[in-house]
Parts: structure tokens; sequence; C-alpha cells
């Protein structure tokens, strides 16, 4: 029977809105394709360079990272990281332990990505699933006002 992660993913913002995602995803998926389930997840477009790292407060000094740039053919990987491509569920996380997942790394859309559980597949239900929800994520793209840098209603 196939594995299935359980993720509680919260998204770190300086603003006041708080949310988390609860997802589950088979463990023999990529990284990849978690980023790509929690991105969705919160209504964003998955069109921008990821990573996931160890250090939660500063992922730029973390010992632990896999990111997308490690899948290029011209990176070296021992800068950037695993690939996020070829690294499954299963060999990055096991139960409790927490990675922060950074996407936009213009924007830097930082979330905590906790793997709370691991338990069976249900063969009824498709993978990857989001079973939980709390709160309204952010806009990704919000309109600013030129004039103060303030977002727009």
């Amino acid at each position: 029977m196939v594995d299935i992660f359980r993720f509680k993913v919260s998204l770190r913002t300086g603003q006041s809105t708080f949310c988390t995602r609860t997802i589950d995803i088979k463990g023999s998926s990529s990284l990849a394709k978690l980023a790509e389930a929690i991105i969705d997840a919160y209504d964003f477009d998955f069109d921008h360079a990821f990573g996931f790292y160890d250090n939660l407060n500063n992922p730029y000094k973390s010992n632990e990272s896999y990111t997308l740039f490690a899948d290029m053919d011209d990176t070296d990987p021992s800068e950037d990281g695993k690939s996020v491509k070829k690294t499954k569920l299963s060999s990055a996380f096991e139960a409790g332990k927490t990675l922060a997942f950074l996407f936009d790394y213009g924007d830097d859309w930082l979330f905590n990505v906790n793997c709370s559980s691991i338990g069976k597949a249900d063969p009824d239900i498709k993978y990857p699933l989001v079973i939980a929800s709390k709160g309204k994520a952010p806009e990704q793209y919000p309109d600013y006002d030129d004039d103060e840098d303030e977002y727009v209603a």
C-alpha cells in the first residue's frame, strides 16, 4: 500500500493574514509536486523558482536544501542543493520534520511545511488533496498605489 504524507503548510507573512493548508500527498511524489500542490492550495500562479530549506528563519543559510536551480544542467549541485524534481518526499521528510518552502525569490513567499503524519493511501482518493484550509490566502500580486507604496483596496 502507498504511503501518504500529511503536511500542515503555514504561510509566513508580515501581514496580519494567518492561513494554513493541510495537504495529503503520496510519499513517492517529488518535492516539485509538493511545491505545486502548495501553490495551488493558496491559489497562486506556479510561475517562479522555489526551494525547500532546513533553516526556517534564514533559508539562505541552510545546511539542507532542495532547489529548482539544482535541476538546471549548468548548475553546480554542491552550491544549489539537491534536486526538487528527483527528490521524493519519502527521502526528504519524516513525521514531525519541518522545512521552509521559499517561493518566488523576488517576493519571498515563505511557508513552513511540517510533515505532521504518514499514513496509508485510500485507493479511492486522488492525491494530492487539500483536506483542510484555514484563513484567506493573500493575493499573490496585489495592486500597489505607486505614490504611497500601499495596497489598493
